[in-house]
């Protein structure tokens, strides 16, 4: 039987950046797998004020599939992911990196925890998660300690915040609107958000590959502790506002 009977119509939200040496091929990946296993399928694809030719790459394939937010300049990973969820018309949205490190086929391992969780994220960070090409090891050293710090400060229990694959419900989203974060720091925002507003997350290890043309460098890991203890600090002040949120 074909698997379209069993999934639901799914929200696709990919933020790009200068992503012209690689689009193409993350295109090539999803796009047979989409139309052959979903019913119906959106992706929402947020440009955040490329300079290359990511855009008219885009519009090369656009169909009435695709949907193309142009953001008027370079606002962050964070700020793009949030436009994108706050468009997204089915009522299961996944998110995923442009270079899908995860592949999309591992949407298949998350879908059936929505029957009982109401977001579920991918994670390398799991015994089974299956690594294939590791980052540097600088970059996994640093991404292990900042886990600490982030379960330690605001989402205990969660090993992996940041892989950029993670599936929500629907309802969740009002999450989004509460974002303040518009760069690397909004994921652990966002599950942190989550969690306090009674939504139920689920963490499943996923295939992942590290691809050396990440943009994320040094420095920005230091951003990212800096946003860390801005959340923090917003937690304490109560600028989310959750009391009147809870489930």
């Amino acid at each position: 039987m074909n698997k379209r009977c069993f999934f639901p119509p799914i929200s696709l939200v990919i933020p790009v950046y200068n992503e012209e040496k690689r689009i193409r091929k993350s295109l090539a990946e999803i796009l047979p797998y989409l139309n052959h296993t979903l019913p119906d399928y959106e992706i929402i694809f947020v440009d955040d004020g490329s300079t290359d030719q990511t855009l008219p790459i885009l519009e090369q394939y656009q169909n009435e599939h695709f949907q193309i937010i142009k953001n008027d300049r370079n606002y962050g990973k964070g700020y793009s992911v949030k436009q994108g969820m706050l468009k997204a018309r089915f009522t299961v949205v996944l998110f995923s990196d442009a270079d899908f490190s995860t592949p999309i086929e591992d949407l298949e391992k998350l879908l059936p925890y929505l029957k009982e969780y109401d977001i579920v994220i991918g994670s390398r960070g799991m015994k089974e998660s299956q690594v294939s090409v590791h980052q540097p090891f600088y970059k996994e050293w640093l991404g292990k300690l900042g886990n600490k710090f982030i379960q330690l400060l605001i989402v205990p229990g969660i090993k992996d915040t940041q892989c950029g694959f993670k599936m929500f419900k629907k309802e969740t989203l009002i999450i989004f609107r509460k974002q303040t974060i518009e760069r690397w720091g909004f994921d652990f925002e966002i599950l942190m958000l989550a969690k306090r507003m009674g939504f139920k997350i689920k963490e499943v290890p996923v295939k992942w590959r590290n691809d050396f043309r990440s943009k994320v460098r040094f420095f920005d890991y230091l951003k990212t502790l800096g946003e860390l203890l801005k959340i923090k600090w917003n937690i304490l002040t109560n600028k989310y506002d959750l009391k009147n949120h809870g489930r």
